[in-house]
């Protein structure tokens, strides 16, 4: 008997291979697109292609011949990733939707729905490997996704599929154009997880607004400009910051919810921006029984950021990671994602700077 497999289709070139990659394999494959989320949602209006997407995940399931459906997660989505992406923003942390929307919606929502309704498996367009309950990293390095994909479960993972795995980006594109599939020239979709390509600040404001305050020089303690809100900022962020008269440019080094200051520094490799010690909260593992105190591991504080050797040890029930290397501007609320070379091991959200 054929097995099952619903495969979330977002109306781009990788679901839509995905989709195809798996029907050559011989699954009884149908295309999900998730709706989650509305034009009129937080005052964005006309931003978010989702009903263009719609219409390209129908004339890819068209296309190949395969049933399709629509799932609406829209209250999840908004319970579950923009309540946690403003309530982040407003303690001064920087928030990572991607991550949460992947743990909360396409591997929980979408994958219990999908096994209600007779599914064996889920499968997703991300560059990444799984096998056995376990997650690797995708050949295609520039484009491998496993950083978002850290906090899923063994469980979750046996039930998931990802046929990119194994492919680089060039190669997808080859076989959409092969398989004259309708969305074989679109270009990737870019911006926040399920809304589209929006001005982030713009998109803040809707709900948490403009509060003036001073940014000032780490190194002398005085004011050197004006913010218009803490939340506006990440660490190591150069844009933004109107500052002149200086040598170098000015880089976000710190954020003081209770006194509404923004601290700067001059100069991209400020030795402020470095920090070798990092603290991290809600640490989650793939396989809860991995021994750490045995093996050597790596981390990355960001996407695309390099693995650097590290040792974690627990102290006072707090998770301590300390990096081989210092890593340049580490922001609070982003994921720490540990690997034990391709293999992700699980991660957790930076909360303090020890050193």
């Amino acid at each position: 008997m054929q097995k099952k497999v619903f495969v979330a289709i977002s109306g781009g070139v990788d679901s839509a291979v995905s989709a195809k990659l798996l029907q050559e394999k011989g699954y009884d494959v149908t295309g999900v697109f998730m709706k989650n989320w509305s034009d009129e949602d937080y005052g964005i209006k006309n931003k978010c292609p989702w009903q263009e997407d719609l219409e390209d995940t129908i004339k890819i399931c068209e296309t190949l011949g395969i049933a399709h459906k629509t799932y609406n997660f829209e209250k999840e989505y908004r319970e579950n990733i923009l309540q946690n992406f403003f309530d982040e923003y407003k303690k001064g942390n920087t928030p990572n939707p991607d991550v949460l929307c992947n743990q909360h919606i396409k591997f929980d929502a979408f994958l219990k729905k999908a096994l209600s309704e007779g599914a064996d498996y889920i499968a997703t367009g991300h560059y990444s490997k799984t096998m056995g309950g376990r997650l690797f990293k995708a050949k295609d390095k520039n484009k491998d996704q496993t950083y978002f994909l850290y906090r899923l479960t063994k469980q979750q993972l046996e039930k998931s599929i990802f046929p990119l795995g194994d492919l680089t980006k060039q190669e997808v594109r080859k076989l959409a154009k092969k398989y004259k599939l309708p969305v074989a020239e679109k270009k990737d979709s870019q911006g926040l997880c399920f809304v589209g390509k929006i001005n982030v600040q713009e998109f803040i404001k809707n709900t948490l607004k403009e509060s003036e305050g001073d940014i000032k020089d780490i190194d002398e303690n005085k004011v050197v400009g004006k913010h218009k809100g803490l939340w506006f900022y990440t660490t190591g962020q150069r844009h933004g910051i109107r500052v002149g008269g200086t040598q170098e440019p000015y880089f976000v080094v710190k954020k003081d919810i209770k006194k509404n200051t923004l601290y700067v520094a001059q100069g991209r490799n400020h030795p402020k921006l470095y920090k070798k010690t990092l603290e991290v909260a809600n640490l989650h593992l793939i396989n809860p029984k991995y021994e750490f105190q045995k093996k050597d591991f790596t981390a990355t504080i960001r996407y695309r950021c390099a693995d650097t050797p590290v040792k974690l040890r627990f102290e006072n029930k707090k998770t301590i990671i300390d990096f081989e290397k210092s890593q340049w501007a580490p922001a609070l609320g982003q994921s720490l994602v540990l690997f034990d070379k391709n293999e992700c091991l699980g991660g957790g959200f930076i909360t303090a700077f020890m050193v």
